[in-house]
């Protein structure tokens, strides 16, 4: 009887994640650069399922009692880009992530929907500033241009710097946090990037998926909720005949 308590207590903890993730892409469908993320389901282990009878056990086949996540990815495929006509707008096409220095870390990320700080730096509003392959980046105004490959001039068309693109190594590992930030503990410069000024690059998320996939979870979720209480009655009762017994 306690496996049947596992079985759906375990459902409603995987579909509650479920649901949190799916109204993470739905918030964040709007985010510049965002990328959905998908939960994906797998089973505690196999159990084998017994029978008894006439004084001995045998074996009938196995039984998966509880399910866990196994692990939540990413999607990182491109979605479309849109025009801004705003300078401090830009976006990549392609692999590659902006690099923007934080208070704590140096963060990896496709949003770039960029400022200008009080300093003429350019920033990521709430994270931090941009990096160029040499350092923080520099800008000093609205006048300034950043070519395909990511080279940025002054309104006097001198050379500043070039924006650091990197990509996670094959090995590394992928950190995510919250407005689309990523942190990796290996990643490479990356050596030819496509970028686009004045543009930015749409979240990937399709809402059309996301609330299919959000009602998926909601019967799941009730269906375990309705097997808990099941489960719950029989053993109550089960309990009452023990003790008349």
């Amino acid at each position: 009887m306690l496996a049947g308590f596992y079985t759906a207590a375990s459902g409603i903890l995987v579909q509650q994640r479920n649901i949190n993730e799916i109204g993470n892409n739905i918030t964040n469908s709007q985010t510049v650069g965002y990328r959905s993320r998908r939960l994906v389901q797998s089973t505690f282990e196999h159990n084998l399922l017994t029978r008894y009878e006439n004084g001995k056990y045998t074996n009938i086949g196995e039984g998966d009692p509880v399910s866990l996540v196994d692990i939540v990815e990413t999607n990182f495929d491109e979605n479309s880009l849109k025009d801004t006509s705003w300078p401090y707008d830009m976006a990549l096409v392609g692999e590659g992530f902006f690099n923007i220095l934080g208070e704590e870390r140096q963060y990896l990320t496709r949003n770039g929907n960029f400022n200008i700080d009080d300093e003429g730096y350019l920033v990521l509003d709430g994270i931090g500033r941009v990096m160029g392959e040499s350092g923080e980046l520099y800008i000093g105004g609205a006048d300034f241009k950043v070519t395909n490959e990511g080279y940025v001039y002054d309104e006097n068309n001198r050379y500043v710097d070039k924006l650091l693109i990197t990509m996670p190594a094959d090995d590394a590992q992928i950190y995510k946090f919250d407005n689309g930030m990523y942190v990796t503990d290996n990643a490479q410069i990356y050596e030819n990037p496509t970028v686009y000024q004045n543009t930015l690059e749409r979240s990937n998320v399709d809402m059309n998926q996301e609330y299919t996939k959000l009602i998926e979870a909601q019967r799941n979720l009730q269906a375990c909720s309705t097997a808990l209480s099941t489960v719950d009655a029989m053993n109550a009762k089960a309990a009452t005949l023990s003790s008349i017994t």
